[in-house]
C-alpha cells in the first residue's frame, strides 16, 4: 500500500517535512480512506498519524552585515562636549570684537582652542583683566 501522497498531504497540512510523518501501521485504512487536510488533523488528533519532534541542531542566524553607507561611527564624548565648549565661546568672542583689538581677539580664539577657557566667565574675566592694563 503505497501512502506517499497521504505523507505529503499532512507535510503539507502541518508544514512540516514529510520525514517526520510517521504512520501506524495498525492504522492504515483509516489513513488510507482520508482525503481532505482536515481528515489528517483527526486523524494526528486520534493518533494515527505521529509527528516527530524536530532532531539536531538548529542553524544560527548569521549576523546582517552593514554596507558602507550604514556604519554609525560612536562619537566620542569628550570631543562633543570640546565641540559644544568651543562653539559657545567662539560665539561670545566674536560679540566682543568692538572691546579688544584683533591681536587679543586672535590670542583669545587660540585660547580657546587650546581649553585654556573652560567657561564663558573665564573669557569675561580675561577681557577684564586685558582693560585693567
Amino acid at each position: 500500500m503505497n501512502l506517499r501522497n497521504k505523507k505529503e498531504l499532512a507535510a503539507r497540512t502541518f508544514g512540516i517535512g514529510k520525514k517526520r510523518i510517521v504512520f501506524l501501521e495498525s492504522r492504515k485504512d483509516e489513513i488510507k480512506d482520508a482525503i481532505t487536510k482536515q481528515d489528517i488533523r483527526d486523524l494526528v488528533t486520534s493518533g494515527a498519524i505521529i509527528i516527530k519532534k524536530i532532531k539536531g541542531r538548529r542553524k544560527i542566524e548569521r549576523k546582517r552585515s552593514r554596507s558602507a553607507g550604514n556604519i554609525r561611527k560612536k562619537i566620542n564624548k569628550r570631543k562633543q562636549e570640546y565641540v559644544i565648549i568651543t562653539r559657545k565661546l567662539r560665539n561670545y568672542a566674536k560679540g566682543i570684537i568692538s572691546q579688544i583689538s584683533k591681536e587679543e581677539f586672535k590670542k583669545i580664539r587660540k585660547k580657546i582652542r587650546n581649553r585654556e577657557f573652560k567657561h564663558k566667565r573665564d573669557i569675561k574675566k580675561y577681557v577684564e583683566d586685558l582693560d585693567k592694563k
